[in-house]
């Protein structure tokens, strides 16, 4: 979702690459659904490992919580979100998470636009 909405609110900013220490490989069908409500078809994106995306240096990295089980890529700043884990959350509470991922890539975009 954090993907999606850097493309959506952060194109000609961000260059998001979204990956995960222990990727299921599948994309969750409630984060599709959840994300179909705000018009963004997350069915094209894939679950990929961290060892999957470039490890040149990035300007920020994000990560959600992942305690001591994330990669490490170098960056200029980093930030954690620590956020929970939605995917087996009802549809109510998946939304706030969504929203609240929203709101956070807003602000990165206005911390790291022109």
């Amino acid at each position: 979702m954090a993907e999606a909405f850097a493309r959506m609110h952060g194109e000609g900013i961000l260059e998001p690459q979204s990956a995960g220490s222990h990727p299921s490989r599948i994309i969750n069908p409630g984060a599709i659904s959840i994300m179909e409500e705000v018009g963004y078809d997350l069915s094209k994106h894939r679950s990929k490992s961290i060892e999957e995306i470039s490890h040149n240096p990035y300007d920020v990295v994000v990560t959600m919580g992942c305690g001591d089980d994330c990669g490490f890529l170098p960056a200029t700043r980093k930030e954690n979100w620590d956020l929970p884990d939605p995917s087996n959350m009802q549809p109510d509470e998946f939304r706030k998470i969504r929203d609240r991922i929203e709101n956070l890539i807003k602000r990165l975009v206005d911390q790291v636009g022109p």
